[in-house]
């Protein structure tokens, strides 16, 4: 973490109230709203933002209008939408309700009229949706034998039509937010489209998912870091213990180098999603969440209410999109099974 990260943290948390409730308020003053100029310094706050405050939630929360403007806005945008939001939040909406993310399943429509275009649909899961100051609502566009095209258009918080609906039932990582949304003949100008037509979720939608997956892994090297020294700190210098928790210690600098290989690669345009690195990180973090509920069981140590949500806050953050990262992982075992005697006949 570099100084001046370091610094912007502490002017941040000189000025907000109360960080597990609400992390934003000082942020923008305290430089943080920012764009941050590659992945790797993204990457790097949010691991020093969960270290420092114990939230997995507030590097998520931070990282998430960041990534957001790196990828969709300063990736896809125009200079004018570049300018008009880069110190401004700005939440994805892809996912809608019993259906996620999948593009034959989605409904939500934009239809051209003019120099306007006109969305209808619902969306759910709106990540930091409700702070955000406008929403990426990615919508069909045209059909085409079968084929649903989409395209992506911001669309403000204040859009008439627009209705934000908190997400009350999701408890973990705070103090991230999400909200859903009604679109009910949403107007926005032809000039609120973000990148291409037609090609929006494939061009913009399924790359995202990879840098979250690359960029996610840091913040849980900031966990790992916050957790360590509570547990050498309620420890007894055993011999045992020394070798259980110099295993933790070992295990978190390989992550740590692994984790930040990942997001370089990112950065330098390399990083493959079929990558047996993101699987790996993945792999390595489990086990190292596995180790440090083992440590401190056997040797007996108290779990005070900070040590208690980081764990939690871990076991959601690995939890997410544990079908589609176990299908991955499995599939690097194809190559290496041979048919038997038997099967080749």
């Amino acid at each position: 973490m570099s100084y001046t990260a370091a610094a912007r943290i502490d002017a941040w948390l000189a000025h907000c109230p109360d960080p597990a409730t609400d992390p934003f308020p000082g942020m923008q003053e305290a430089g943080l709203f920012a764009p941050e100029p590659s992945y790797a310094a993204i990457a790097a706050v949010k691991a020093a933002l969960v270290e420092r405050t114990g939230l997995l939630g507030i590097g998520g929360a931070w990282g998430g209008r960041q990534l957001v403007y790196r990828h969709f806005i300063r990736g896809f945008g125009t200079e004018a939408q570049q300018e008009a939001y880069k110190n401004k939040g700005v939440s994805v909406a892809i996912s809608e309700p019993n259906v996620g993310a999948h593009p034959k399943l989605l409904t939500t429509h934009a239809t051209a009229e003019g120099d306007t275009i006109k969305i209808t649909g619902e969306k759910a899961w709106v990540s930091n949706g409700p702070s955000a100051d406008a929403i990426l609502v990615f919508a069909i566009t045209s059909e085409e034998a079968g084929r649903k095209r989409y395209g992506a258009f911001l669309v403000p918080r204040d859009t008439p039509g627009l209705t934000i609906q908190d997400t009350k039932g999701f408890h973990a990582l705070r103090p991230s937010r999400h909200c859903g949304l009604s679109l009910n003949d949403c107007v926005v100008p032809r000039a609120a489209q973000l990148g291409p037509d037609g090609s929006a979720y494939e061009r913009m939608a399924l790359p995202f998912r990879d840098t979250e997956d690359a960029v996610g892994t840091v913040p849980l090297l900031g966990a790992f870091r916050f957790l360590l020294p509570r547990l050498g700190r309620n420890g007894h210098n055993t011999e045992d213990e020394a070798l259980s928790l110099g295993a933790l210690v070992a295990l978190t600098a390989v992550f740590a180098e692994a984790a930040h290989a990942v997001v370089a690669s990112l950065d330098a345009g390399r990083l493959n999603h079929t990558s047996a690195a993101l699987v790996g990180l993945r792999v390595l973090a489990t086990d190292i969440a596995a180790r440090t509920k083992a440590h401190m069981q056997q040797f007996a140590l108290s779990q005070d209410p900070a040590t208690e949500t980081m764990l939690s806050d871990i076991d959601a953050v690995l939890g997410i999109a544990r079908g589609p990262r176990q299908a991955r992982q499995a599939r690097l075992a194809a190559p290496l099974f041979t048919p038997s005697d038997a099967a080749s006949g």
